[in-house]
């Protein structure tokens, strides 16, 4: 076996450059009465652009993730969140940046979601989410999801 010296001092600044680039972000899983799944897709021109993912957005310099989901929510769709439980926190590294993703299962709300941002928004029930092309961060939230309905 050969040792290859390791310059830590090197390592410990890419990692702390790395973790620089966080982004908490809180995400929504809307559920209507009728057990349906409110879903979105990402406009073209944003990264990512055409893959679909649950709404919800960034979590700005002090808010609580509820209060970034609130607001996200109302800002993206027009509703207003009545009662929401949290489902998950996990890390996901992308390319450019890392995501703390703040998801939460939102029972109950007022309003009717609709596309306030242009972007395209469908009901789905559970047993459609392999028909669509999801954020590679979704997935896991999907998985953890169906498994907890099941």
């Amino acid at each position: 076996m050969m040792l290859v010296p390791v310059d830590l001092r090197k390592n410990i600044s890419n990692v702390m450059a790395d973790w620089r680039k966080i982004q908490p972000v809180a995400v929504g899983i809307v559920i209507d009465p009728d057990q349906r799944i409110l879903i979105s897709k990402r406009p073209a021109h944003k990264i990512k652009g055409g893959f679909w993912e649950f709404p919800g957005g960034k979590i700005e310099d002090g808010e609580t993730p509820g209060e970034a989901l609130t607001r996200e929510l109302q800002e993206e769709i027009g509703i207003r969140v009545l009662e929401c439980e949290k489902l998950m926190q996990y890390h996901h590294a992308y390319e450019a940046y890392h995501a703390l993703l703040e998801v939460y299962i939102v029972k109950r709300y007022e309003g009717v979601p609709q596309s306030l941002e242009n972007q395209e928004i469908q009901w789905i029930s559970d047993s459609q989410f392999s028909d669509f092309m999801f954020l590679e961060a979704n997935n896991k939230i999907i998985e953890l999801y169906l498994s907890q309905k099941n």
